[in-house]
């Protein structure tokens, strides 16, 4: 039997393969209501195989938008928004996630499509916030330093869309802590420059994120899994990197977060990073031995045999893919056949089968 679909459980879900769709922002959104773009793309995928359909970065506050176009779970009434997404994933036998998150200096750009530039405030912009001081590139403005009020706050914000998540369907959250938004901005030492009990050190630079996961693992039940997301190097000398990474999953474990999903990069922009087929498994592999966490392996996985040798040598738990999920929605049906596993199609496709 193929160890890619071989059933996986996390508290009380068991997810029935091992393929996850990876969060993928679509830029799609209307004042952080997903629009019925969403539920084609998200539900597409549920019918496509994958375990676990994992909705985009979700802003936990209007600030922590990467864009204007950005998902959000800030606002009660985006509760009934996310509803009928979940409902249909559901219907097709897979999972429902969200990745909350806030996009801390990285916010108030425009879509990809349009430049992705940053919005002056004015012309639909606002004011981002960070650890620092410090702009993310030439031509982005300098974020206002967060005081400890509104670090507290922040926090706080997180759980509250926790507690929406659960409300709107979600039976699996992920916390955003990775790709250089405001998390990560405080982990990175390249990023964090304050003074006070939240940069320095190590174990100052992680109490914020820590802060978080302690408030979402109170507000999200403890019979659902909760999975954080890192980038596990910055890929620049004296950044964040995989030993503090692995440092940081094994505080995570006893906080209850079930899995760490591996990611890399995104804090300095022309970082040089080695991208190519699995380059970030490694990191998975390392974080699983050392920390004694199930991982995701994330990145240029493309191919079914490379996705279940990943797993059948213990190098991760689950793949998430995402680039390859945009081509094909049905690459897990497609994976099944190449793999000689039986994948039942949804009755309205059977006879595609």
């Amino acid at each position: 039997m193929s160890t890619l679909f071989t059933p996986i459980r996390f508290r009380e879900i068991d997810l029935k393969n091992r393929i996850l769709v990876s969060p993928m922002c679509e830029y799609s959104a209307v004042d952080g209501h997903p629009q019925p773009w969403h539920l084609v793309h998200l539900g597409s995928r549920a019918v496509g195989g994958a375990a676990l359909v994992i909705a985009e970065a979700t802003a936990v506050e209007v600030r922590g938008r990467i864009s204007p176009a950005d998902t959000g779970i800030y606002f009660d009434a985006h509760i009934d928004s996310w509803k009928p997404i979940t409902n249909f994933i559901r219907s097709q036998g897979a999972f429902a996630g969200v990745q909350l998150a806030h996009a801390g200096r990285k916010a108030s750009t425009a879509a990809p499509w349009t430049g992705g530039k940053p919005l002056a405030i004015g012309a639909g912009g606002w004011e981002p916030v960070s650890a620092s001081p410090i702009p993310f590139d030439e031509g982005y403005p300098v974020p206002r330093e967060l005081s400890v009020v509104e670090i507290k706050g922040i926090v706080g914000d997180f759980a509250q869309a926790a507690k929406r998540a659960l409300a709107a369907g979600f039976e699996v959250v992920e916390i955003h802590s990775a790709h250089g938004y405001l998390l990560h901005q405080f982990l990175s030492p390249l990023t964090n420059h304050r003074k006070d009990e939240f940069g320095g050190s190590f174990e100052n630079r992680v109490r914020f994120p820590l802060q978080v996961v302690k408030a979402v693992r109170e507000a999200w039940p403890e019979r659902l899994p909760l999975f954080y997301r890192i980038s596990t190097t910055d890929w620049v000398e004296g950044g964040w990197d995989i030993k503090q990474s692995v440092e940081l999953a094994r505080l995570l474990k006893p906080l209850g977060v079930d899995l760490i999903d591996c990611s890399s990069g995104g804090t300095i922009p022309r970082a040089k990073i080695p991208a190519g087929p699995g380059f970030q498994v490694p990191f998975a592999e390392a974080i699983r031995a050392k920390a004694g966490i199930a991982t995701g392996a994330v990145g240029f996985i493309t191919d079914a045999k490379q996705a279940e040798e990943i797993i059948a040598s213990g190098k991760a738990d689950v793949v998430l893919l995402a680039r390859e999920l945009l081509r094909d929605p049905y690459w897990p049906r497609r994976a099944a056949q190449e793999l000689g596993h039986k994948l039942k199609p949804p009755v309205q496709y059977e006879r595609a089968w």
